[in-house]
């Protein structure tokens, strides 16, 4: 490990940093809180995009796009929706630019005043469900089950890669329905779609709950989430569907005509997770070497490195890996042999570690004449020698293997790290020196749940679906409480 290197005790913020930049994920753009997704980054979101699209698919949804820019009057139009994104929104004003005839360089040419001021997309419901209206005259014309990849600009102030940056990728889904039980059906039902990518493909355990009503999307009568613990014991939200009852369709007056011949306003949904789940794949599973990758979302599965000396043992090792890497590649296996010469096998150790390759393949001419190859699993690094002939159907297990470990190091650790409190001095206690999630009485008001946010720096992650009812009293009021709800830091 490069002696620049922060590990997670000595400087979780930096050493969560060290581990985006040097495994070549992303890096600060000249664009002030915006970021450069690079290759190997991109490679993941990539990976993300092609299992979540599937899914969507699977379940009955279709792709569209939608304008990146709003009309400024859309947002007017709900007054939750314009209150909660408005300190966020970058608006456009002008769309020309002219040389300043005084030598100043470039200026906005004041001529080019737009008539309407428009927003640069923060999240799209205003837009759909403008276009909705053109879509939708009966009963016959739904549901409308529509998804769009796209980017989003909210215009934070404090920035971190992946957490939070002005600019983000994303997907969002926008459903119309007929009936409120179709559409919170719908709601739950893609809550249950991020909740198995979270647990089957990033290999993270989460909490499925709703959202309190300080902490719902700003226009939504629900808001569904699921919550995953990173090992700094902070929380991160790694997904939402919302609920969003009539309240659009009544903003922009989408009715449809019933089977009883009646209008009615439209049942509306929306959905959706971003680049943010890379930093929670980062924080969830990567260690002070770097980054740890789940096999289901890694770019390379398995790396070959030839250790050789001349180029008559380098031609020996390729002719027995040729075999093998078709064999992989058959069983949908990604791999990489890595013959490049002007790399070290050091090097090439150290920096498909530092990537979180999960499996690391190293055969030398010893290795050939025993018919066998060193085998590295990158999320614990223990290393074991493989017989060749059978090394394909090893590599699967071990790939599988790894996959399911992870995900049990993060139940094993959210559970380690979920604590009860009964008291406000446990509860701070707690926070303070243990993190995690903890379970605590709340009286149900906003107020309420605003001072504690206020004097712990804690807030409601969810209600936990199913959750047990349990008389209690308040942590902070004292005042009754029939169930715990769960709170945490979070980033």
């Amino acid at each position: 490990m490069a002696k620049d290197f922060s590990t997670r005790a000595e400087n979780y913020s930096q050493w969560y940093n060290d581990v985006v930049k040097k495994a070549d994920l992303a890096e600060n753009s000249a664009v002030r809180g915006c970021m450069v997704i690079k290759p190997y980054g991109y490679a993941i979101w990539e990976k993300m995009h092609d299992a979540l699209d599937k899914m969507f698919k699977e379940t009955g949804h279709v792709n569209a796009y939608f304008p990146i820019f709003i009309p400024k009057s859309f947002f007017s139009r709900e007054a939750h929706h314009v209150e909660g994104f408005a300190k966020e929104c970058a608006v456009i004003t002008h769309y020309r630019l002219k040389n300043d005839p005084n030598g100043g360089g470039v200026v906005v040419d004041p001529e080019a005043k737009l008539e309407e001021e428009l927003i640069v997309r923060p999240t799209s419901e205003t837009i759909i469900w403008d276009t909705y209206k053109n879509w939708i005259q009966s009963y016959r014309d739904l549901p409308i089950l529509c998804n769009q990849w796209a980017n989003v600009v909210r215009w934070e102030m404090r920035t971190r890669l992946f957490l939070r940056t002005a600019e983000f990728l994303w997907q969002e889904g926008h459903t119309a329905h007929a009936t409120r039980e179709e559409a919170i059906a719908e709601t739950q039902k893609m809550l249950n779609v991020y909740a198995d990518f979270a647990e089957k493909y990033m290999a993270v355990s989460v909490v499925r709950g709703v959202k309190s009503p300080n902490e719902r999307f700003a226009g939504a009568d629900d808001t569904y989430c699921i919550e995953a613990l990173m090992q700094d014991g902070k929380a991160l939200q790694a997904g939402t569907s919302h609920f969003l009852g009539q309240n659009f369709a009544k903003a922009f007056n989408v009715q449809f005509l019933n089977q009883e011949n009646k209008l009615e306003y439209v049942w509306a949904t929306s959905w959706g997770v971003s680049t943010r789940l890379i930093g929670a794949l980062i924080m969830s599973h990567s260690d002070d070497n770097g980054l740890v990758l789940p096999p289901a979302l890694a770019p390379i599965q398995v790396v070959i490195i030839p250790i050789y000396k001349s180029e008559e043992q380098l031609k020996q090792i390729s002719e027995k890996v040729d075999p093998l890497i078709k064999k992989l590649k058959d069983k949908g296996i990604s791999v990489k042999f890595d013959d490049d010469d002007s790399k070290r096998s050091g090097w090439k150790f150290n920096e498909y570690e530092m990537k979180g390759v999960p499996v690391r393949i190293a055969i030398g001419p010893r290795d050939l004449e025993n018919n066998q190859a060193e085998v590295c699993r990158r999320d614990t690094l223990e290393k074991t020698n493989l017989h060749f002939d059978t090394l394909d159907v090893e590599i699967e297990k071990l790939l599988s293997d790894i996959q399911q470990s992870l995900f049990d190091r993060t139940v094993k650790f959210r559970e380690a790290n979920t604590r009860k409190a009964d008291t406000w001095e446990e509860f701070v206690d707690i926070l303070d020196n243990q993190a995690g999630f903890v379970y605590a009485h709340w009286d149900g008001t906003p107020e309420t749940e605003e001072l504690i946010k206020e004097k712990a720096k804690a807030t409601i992650r969810c209600i936990p679906f199913n959750n047990p009812l349990e008389e209690g009293q308040c942590i902070l009021t004292g005042k009754p409480s029939k169930q715990r709800v769960l709170f945490a830091r979070a980033y």
